[in-house]
């Protein structure tokens, strides 16, 4: 039974087909034209209760269907007209003599006058509009894609959000497309009925007269009625339907029910009404006019306006006392604590103790690029940052506080990283930033400055310089755009230092929704979270991502079987991240490096110092100013080549050489072998070597 049901208008499409071949009793044909009119008023209803044409989206599919019923109840109707001697039953019968009234001329006027009305008026314009709606949707479909991408992009909507919002834009214009073809349906139907309604009359006569041998006026009066009333019955759920397909896409900008719509906008302009009323007493005064029916349908309109106009009053009325007690309540003087009661509660003097993780103080001037009330942009510049950081590095950073100060100064801005200063700038605001090239094509006007995130020589230039800035080759960059770098930047840096427990427990909780059971295993009965956040923090240090978090816990259980040092479990989990660092890090299969000589590496390898507190490094100073001096000189290759600077050493000394350069180097990156994978290109362009340092050294001394 439950699969007859599932399949059941496979089946009734099915069975009207067979009513185009097969013939139908009088009986069976009655009740199959009242479902017919039921149907039409269903769906007609349905359509003015929707608040938007998506609500009914089977729409075009049922118009399809509801039109071949009705051209398989026609098939069958005539089929018993012209051989039943014009006997279709009892509805057909009733509707042909309630519409002629024994004038079949009458019949015939008010019959196509019917089809008329359906086919040029309600028919036409249906079609026109869905074909208009159809092309405008898919118009606008590139518009709305936009504005999603926008909003998603901002962080106002989530990523279920955007896909749903896209998938109910592919619906609206497949759903309109499909009302343009549907509306032709309903136009042939049209046409349709009227040559069924000749075919019944000139078949009937032809059949009455010739083959029964009656006399042309009963013939006439017989098949007349019957063919009007076969008409009447097929043209008015076909007029309901075609209304129905002229209601649904006209639902453009409702927000409701075409009932709610109509009643509340007419409520919304009583004076409108109150108006009519007037205008339609005035025709009532004025000689030869039916004076009653246009005084009583006046003093209806205006009884209908006054009372709208009370309530509306009434109502008004109310809200104004409402929000005049929410504004007293509002005004009310509190009476503010002093501050030496604030704080002699103990619970307020703890909230002195916090710190943000991330703070941004501007100036004065710099509240506008802030505030989003004065159009500010910073806000949303960081909302985008802190989604592309965490597809990127597998981090969240956490929200940046942002507040005026008035301590520094009106163009200056300062980061703070846990309650302390870490970045400092200045930025005009009506200014561009225009980066100065190698070589300049020319020289342009402005405040000489550096450029606070990477400290290229700048200059502050009036944005009508701007396009002749870059003319000479000048890189220009307006100052939200300024700010957001630097603030970047910063966070990258700092990364390793917003990394806290709790968010390390988060990582792992995350974990546990795609590799519960090796969470289960690993944390925190073998990896504690402690140890787990130190290894995080050492690859977040050097820019190594930390997304693959299954990896990163995998190789932690493995390596605790053989050592707890935290340095030593990093190294493991840097290799099994190869091709993570080998794609952060490489260039077209290419890696670009400083490599050490290996009485280099041997002699830092023997500096290696173990105690109790772990492994560290205990180098002699002239090794150490022997690869400072030549990485000195190495380095600036590196920004002929647009990369950052790397340093290729063994895995036993990376991590302790990367801590010790990192204090001359900043941007300097210490790689070791087995973090590259084999198939990538090493390219040495330039080694640390004894040989150039001691000569460098001779040449010091013989200067």
């Amino acid at each position: 039974m439950k699969r007859l049901l599932d399949n059941a208008v496979s089946l009734f499409v099915v069975v009207v087909v067979l009513f185009l071949i097969l013939p139908l009793p009088t009986f069976m044909l009655d009740v199959l034209l009242v479902i017919n009119i039921a149907l039409s008023v269903v769906i007609l209803l349905i359509t003015m209760n929707i608040s938007e044409a998506l609500e009914f989206s089977i729409f075009p599919s049922l118009l399809l269907i509801t039109t071949l019923f009705r051209l398989g109840m026609n098939v069958s109707s005539t089929r018993l007209i012209l051989t039943n001697g014009g006997n279709a039953g009892q509805v057909i019968s009733a509707f042909g003599q309630l519409i002629t009234s024994g004038n079949i001329v009458v019949g015939f006027i008010i019959f196509f006058i019917i089809v008329l009305v359906q086919f040029i008026v309600i028919t036409k314009g249906a079609e026109r509009v869905a074909e208009v709606a159809a092309r405008f949707t898919l118009d606008a479909m590139p518009g709305k894609q936009m504005a999603i991408d926008a909003d998603l992009n901002t962080g106002v909507i989530d990523e279920q959000e955007a896909r749903m919002r896209r998938a109910k834009i592919q619906k609206e214009s497949d759903f309109y497309g499909a009302m343009d073809g549907a509306t032709k349906i309903v136009k042939g139907d049209a046409v349709m009925s009227l040559i069924i309604t000749l075919i019944n009359l000139i078949g009937g006569i032809i059949i009455g007269v010739v083959q029964g041998g009656q006399d042309i006026g009963t013939v006439a009066s017989i098949y007349s009625t019957a063919t009007i009333g076969d008409g009447l019955v097929s043209q008015l759920p076909a007029l309901m339907i075609s209304t129905a397909t002229g209601m649904i896409v006209t639902r453009s900008v409702s927000d409701g029910s075409l009932n709610g719509d109509v009643l509340g906008q007419f409520k919304a302009q009583p004076r409108a009404l109150m108006t009519a009323a007037a205008a339609l007493v005035f025709l009532a005064v004025i000689p030869n006019t039916p004076t009653v029916p246009l005084l009583v349908v006046a003093a209806a309109i205006f009884t209908m306006g006054f009372f709208i106009t009370r309530s509306s009053r009434v109502r008004q009325v109310q809200e104004m006392q409402q929000a005049e007690e929410e504004a007293a309540i509002a005004e009310a003087p509190e009476a503010a604590p002093t501050e030496s009661d604030f704080y002699k509660d103990i619970s307020n003097v703890y909230s002195l103790l916090s710190v943000e993780p991330i703070e941004l103080e501007v100036g004065y001037s710099l509240i506008p690029l802030v505030d989003e009330s004065s159009g500010g942009k910073l806000i949303n510049r960081i909302i985008i940052f802190r989604r592309q950081y965490a597809q990127e590095m597998g981090f969240v950073v956490p929200t940046v506080r942002m507040h005026d100060s008035s301590i520094i100064g009106t163009n200056q801005y300062v980061v703070r990283i846990k309650g302390e200063e870490v970045a400092k700038g200045e930025i005009l605001v009506d200014y561009y930033l225009a980066l100065e090239p190698e070589k300049p094509l020319g020289e342009i006007d402005g405040i000489e400055t550096v450029e606070p995130a990477y400290g290229i020589p700048s200059r502050w230039i009036l944005p009508e310089n701007k396009e002749m800035a870059e003319i000479y080759g000048y890189t220009v960059i307006d100052p939200v755009s300024v700010m957001l770098t630097h603030l970047s930047e910063t966070i990258k840096r700092h990364a390793f230092e917003l990394l806290t427990r709790s968010e390390t427990i988060q990582l792992v909780e995350n974990l546990k929704v795609t590799s519960p059971e090796l969470v289960e295993e690993a944390c925190p009965a073998v990896v504690s979270y402690a140890l787990l956040e130190k290894v995080l923090r050492n690859l977040l240090m050097e820019g190594v991502p930390i997304r693959d978090m299954e990896t990163i816990l995998e190789t932690m259980v493995d390596s605790m079987n053989t050592t707890r040092d935290p340095d030593i479990i990093t190294e493991s989990v840097r290799s099994a991240l190869s091709r993570t660092i080998t794609r952060r890090f490489c260039e077209e299969g290419q890696l670009r490096a400083v490599t050490l000589d290996a009485e280099v590496e041997r002699k830092i390898v023997a500096s290696l110092v173990k105690n109790d507190h772990g492994i560290y490094l205990a180098m002699e100073p002239d090794l150490i100013q022997t690869v400072i001096t030549q990485l000195a000189e190495h380095i600036p290759k590196f920004g002929e080549l647009n990369q950052s600077p790397i340093l290729l050493t063994s895995q036993v000394i990376r991590i302790y050489l990367s801590r010790l350069l990192g204090q001359y180097f900043a941007n300097l990156y210490v790689l070791s072998f087995s973090e590259i994978v084999g198939t990538v290109q090493i390219q040495s362009i330039g080694n640390v070597t004894m040989q150039s340092a001691a000569s460098a050294v001779r040449r010091a001394v013989g200067t």
